[in-house]
């Protein structure tokens, strides 16, 4: 597999160097080296157990690091806590759906555009003052295929539906960086190819990195593939290096998706 050329600092947008976390003697991520750079989308990718959320929990300051640094547009920011990161323009997606069925997707976007004020932490007391974002609310609604279905609860929709409404909220950031955990589990073919339509249109202008099972939706989206195998980066490259290189088969794609 070809090395990564050599890139200048300020084209990287996320490194980590020697990220490490052990869980009472288990390395569930070891010593890994990562460069993300601007403007491109980067898959992690390996089998259950390879140590991708644990990753992500890291980066996205969920869980501190035993050992190890991670640096955001050349800032050292290892260790700080989720709300610290989020406001440095690194957004986050989980895996499972976390929105509150009886509010309207409006109502969802309008509160973490009122977040950073401190509106959205007392909506019942502030329904009024969350109107003032109702403009930007239905541009990001809009951005996701969604705002058809603004005043409708969260509860009613679909699952692929629920999904685009988390990565409006994700987008509410404005982030420069996008980490999206599983952004296609659970879904049809159908929601699926919508949504990889949909990653791609966000992705324009932004660094996005993400995981997914999915190799069809890894090979459509991404620009660089790292593949993590039992907590370490075990090769990385473009999706057709990695389909094809002789340890990934082995270790996790398998002769099939060759």
């Amino acid at each position: 597999m070809s090395a990564q050329p050599a890139v200048d600092a300020t084209d990287v947008v996320l490194r980590t160097h020697g990220l490490t976390k052990v869980f009472r003697g288990f390395t569930a991520v070891d010593a890994v080296d990562l460069e993300v750079r601007r403007g491109t989308v980067h898959a992690l990718v390996g089998p259950n157990g390879a140590g991708k959320t644990t990753l992500f929990n890291l980066l996205s300051g969920f869980l501190k690091p035993t050992s190890g640094t991670i640096e955001h547009e050349g800032r050292d920011i290892t260790g700080r806590q989720p709300e610290e990161i989020a406001h440095l323009g690194i957004a986050r997606s989980f895996q499972i759906t976390s929105l509150f069925d009886k509010l309207t997707a409006r109502q969802h976007l309008e509160l973490a555009l009122g977040s950073p004020t401190g509106i959205g932490y007392r909506f019942w007391r502030s329904e009024k003052r969350l109107a003032r974002f109702e403009g930007r609310a239905m541009e990001l609604l809009d951005e996701v295929g969604m705002a058809d279905q603004a005043n409708r609860e969260v509860g009613h929709f679909a699952y692929g539906q629920k999904r685009a409404v988390e990565l409006a909220l994700a987008l509410a950031l404005d982030p420069s960086l996008m980490l999206l955990d599983e952004p296609t589990a659970g879904m049809g073919v159908e929601d699926v190819d919508r949504t990889i339509a949909l990653i791609a249109r966000i992705a324009r202008g932004r660094t996005v990195v993400f995981v997914d099972h999915n190799m069809h939706v890894v090979g459509s989206l991404a620009d660089r593939v790292t593949v993590l195998q039992q907590g370490a980066v075990l090769v990385e490259g473009s999706y057709d290096e990695v389909r094809t290189d002789p340890k990934v088969i082995t270790a996790y794609l398998g002769q099939s998706h060759v």
